[in-house]
């Protein structure tokens, strides 16, 4: 969802001192598909003799659940760290303590296209209308962190171009549990503005 470039999560797992190991998924991939890459990755880490994973989820019960549910299934625990401190807080202390990021990704429902580029500061909490979360918990907006204490230095990079790309995807609403005759699920549009990263 991020669209960020490998090359600039590569340079930034480097910066911050921590091994990084990609899972290449398809774009559109089904539940089944990413579950099974996922389980299989997992697998791994927990042969090597890794037993818990962990989240940066502050208040979704549903994907917190999820998570706990694909962890046992080999073996594994989650830790969520900072679950139900509140997202003011957060963004505060994340802006406080150094951070720097930019947002990448902005769902159209909830922010306009001005949003996506600009950097995760005061003036964009400012901006941010009422009903959006300020960590963006509910998928209102992707950001990449590239400085911060923990990075030994910034990660380089120039602005490119800003596209719109739009999701199609089915609901589950409207399908028929009931009755023998499979009723098409509907198609549902979902719209995003991207901010392209350009590797220094």
């Amino acid at each position: 969802m991020h669209g960020v470039r490998q090359e600039l999560l590569r340079q930034q797992a480097e910066s911050i001192g921590i091994p990084l190991h990609m899972v290449m998924i398809p774009e559109m991939p089904s539940m089944e598909i990413y579950n099974d890459l996922m389980a299989q990755t997992l697998s791994k880490f927990k042969q090597e003799g890794i037993d818990y994973s962990v989240f940066g989820d502050i208040f979704l019960e549903d994907l917190k659940k999820y998570r706990e549910e694909r962890l046992a299934l080999v073996g594994m625990k989650g830790v969520f760290p900072i679950w139900k401190t509140p997202s003011s807080q957060l963004v505060r202390e994340f802006i406080d303590l150094g951070f720097k990021a930019v947002l990448v990704c902005v769902d159209e429902k909830v922010l306009d296209r001005s949003f996506v580029g600009r950097s995760l500061d005061d003036a964009l909490l400012k901006d941010l209308p009422a009903k959006v979360d300020p960590c963006g918990e509910n998928g209102e907006y992707h950001s990449f962190v590239y400085d911060g204490p923990i990075f030994k230095h910034p990660i380089a990079f120039d602005f490119g171009e800003v596209v719109h790309r739009d999701y199609a995807t089915t609901s589950s609403i409207g399908t028929s549990v009931c009755s023998k005759d499979s009723v098409k699920a509907p198609v549902v549009h979902t719209g995003f503005w991207y901010c392209d990263l350009i590797p220094k």
